[in-house]
């Protein structure tokens, strides 16, 4: 058994050594494609039938793959540095990875579309990081020009829904109304359930922001996520005129209970539990009303950093020739994500600003009207009723409507602004509780 199995073995050895001294024969005397030595032929001339033929056929596949793979190793070996530089690169963008803040634009018929979106590619600091949709209602095709004209600068959406919505004979002025509720119900809905984003910014298409817009939505976007008496954050000052807010603290933030809009943050929880119940018309007044406020509030600048430029629209132009053409748009960039902005948190934002509010001095309506305030302030004067709130408010040139008892830009009854230089606080009495909704 063992001499057989030795017979084998030497057997297939002598075979496998003639074998590859054959292909070394036959490697060795070809020439280089296209060159022949002195007195060499052509292998391809031999005869290729038979054991030879098909020897020189493997050879010469086999050496056509080395020659190929040989390519291939020498591109990955060339590429090899670049591909680890471009992944260390990659690894530092995306880790740690900035959330995104997408600007949902809410427009219609307006040509003038292109001042908002101008001017808030002017400001964004990354496409990446604030990725802007705009949602186009109404069909209008010449606003739909406007807006594709921007390429890829911008996602262009539009709401399939045009159609008339019916609505009792009392409300059909209001039609306008009713479409725009349809239509921030379709366009929310696809940038938190479609594109699954966490959070987003919306802004009227009548809307031009402030160089450090995108600045202070990112500063304030963890304030959001991490206090929950907080349900939105707005760029908007309702009383924010020129003369009405201090020049000088362009990074002074409040809260408030009134919901502002204007340029404000949504999160996609508390779109969640708003879109079941969202209204068929009126959507800001409803935001407004204390079963979708739940004493929650939101975050407002002493300086807007929003300002509308839309005097036609559905509203008609309600309140724009008084007041909101004569909001101060914020100039000076502030740096928000430097900031310690702790004081914004519930507990001690409260008890620092009733504090602030109730120390300081009484005074009448007519020291405050007159100018006979002697100090620089902050000066505390104080409304005991609807009507005291409404008068006074209206005389000093600050808005005097409230919404299910809430004054804009109110807190805890507060109004806060400014009035020939000084802050002055219209204020209820101390021990204020709570809002009363038949003050509207």
């Amino acid at each position: 058994m063992f001499r057989k199995r030795s017979s084998l073995i030497l057997c297939g050895t002598f075979l496998f050594v003639t074998w590859n001294a054959v292909l070394v024969l036959l490697l060795w005397g070809r020439a280089p494609p296209g060159q022949l030595g002195d007195g060499q032929m052509d292998l391809a001339l031999l005869p290729t039938s038979g054991v030879v033929g098909d020897v020189i056929r493997m050879a010469e596949s086999f050496e056509s793959e080395l020659e190929k793979q040989k390519k291939i190793l020498s591109q990955i070996l060339s590429h090899q540095s670049m591909w680890k530089l471009s992944n260390r690169k990659g690894s530092k963008v995306n880790a740690p990875s900035q959330p995104v803040i997408p600007i949902l634009v809410i427009a219609c018929n307006r040509v003038t579309v292109r001042r908002c979106l101008d001017k808030l590619l002017q400001h964004r600091p990354s496409a990446e990081l604030y990725p802007i949709i705009v949602s186009q209602d109404c069909g209008h095709a010449n606003t739909g020009e406007v807006i594709s004209s921007y390429g890829n600068k911008v996602t262009h959406l539009k709401q399939p829904d045009l159609s008339d919505i019916p609505v009792r004979a009392e409300h059909k002025k209001f039609q306008g109304y009713y479409k725009i509720s349809r239509h921030y119900r379709w366009a929310l809905n696809q940038v938190f359930r479609n594109v699954s984003h966490t959070s987003v910014v919306i802004v009227e298409d009548d809307l031009e922001v402030a160089p450090d817009f995108f600045e202070y939505f990112r500063a304030l976007l963890p304030v959001l996520k991490s206090d929950p008496s907080l349900w939105c954050v707005s760029a908007w000052n309702d009383n924010g005129r020129d003369g009405y807010v201090d020049p000088g603290k362009p990074d002074l933030l409040y809260r408030t209970d009134f919901f502002p809009g204007l340029g404000w943050m949504l999160l996609r929880e508390a779109w969640e539990e708003l879109e079941p119940k969202w209204p068929a018309s009126f959507w800001d007044d409803w935001m407004r009303q204390p079963e979708q406020r739940r004493e929650r509030a939101c975050i407002r600048p002493e300086i807007s950093r929003t300002l509308t430029f839309g005097q036609q629209g559905v509203s008609l132009g309600q309140f724009y020739d008084k007041y909101l053409k004569y909001i101060k748009l914020n100039s000076e960039f502030v740096p928000f994500t430097k900031l310690d902005l702790s004081y914004l948190r519930e507990r001690t934002y409260r008890k620092n600003f009733e504090k602030e509010v109730y120390s300081a001095p009484l005074v009448t309506y007519d020291e405050v009207k007159q100018g006979q305030l002697k100090g620089s302030g902050p000066f505390r004067l104080q409304y005991s009723s609807k009507d005291s709130f409404k008068v006074m408010a209206k005389s000093l040139g600050i808005m005097d409507d409230l919404k299910s008892g809430v004054p804009r830009t109110g807190f805890r009854g507060v109004v806060s602004f400014f009035y020939r230089g000084r802050r002055i606080y219209l204020a209820p009495p101390p021990g204020w509780t709570q809002y009363d909704p038949t003050w509207s």
